[in-house]
């Protein structure tokens, strides 16, 4: 299965409507970006697609919104916790700012996430 890339300027709308903080961490995911704090993705780009990880809560919050939606990266198989940001909001990229913000502090209280050990290989 092949994912979207996402184009340059979805790179750089979310480069510039990330929090600032020096522990946040945004590497490459199957092609596309993730956005990390203490080991826990908090947000990314799928695509031309920003999606955010939010609590219950914000969560309905954000998909009462028109053209918001369950993040999906495969039809029909939702990431849980996880909400697809509006196309729409490219033209406000300070409504992307406070998800992604709201995102962030959300995410800063959860356990940190270390990785995995690896396997010991067998001889």
């Amino acid at each position: 299965m092949s994912f979207p890339k996402p184009p340059q300027d979805a790179k750089e709308l979310l480069s510039r409507a990330m929090p600032s903080h020096p522990h946040i961490l945004i590497k490459p995911m199957f092609g596309n970006l993730g956005a990390f704090i203490n080991g826990n993705m908090f947000a990314g780009l799928f695509g031309e697609q920003i999606f955010v990880r939010l609590p219950e809560d914000l969560r309905a919050e954000l998909l009462a919104i028109d053209g918001a939606s369950e993040f999906s990266p495969m039809p029909g198989r939702a990431m849980k916790e996880y909400v697809a940001l509006p196309v729409g909001w490219k033209q406000e990229p300070e409504r992307i700012t406070a998800w992604l913000e709201r995102s962030f502090a959300w995410a800063e209280t959860l356990p940190e996430k270390l990785p995995a050990k690896k396997k010991a290989k067998k001889s």
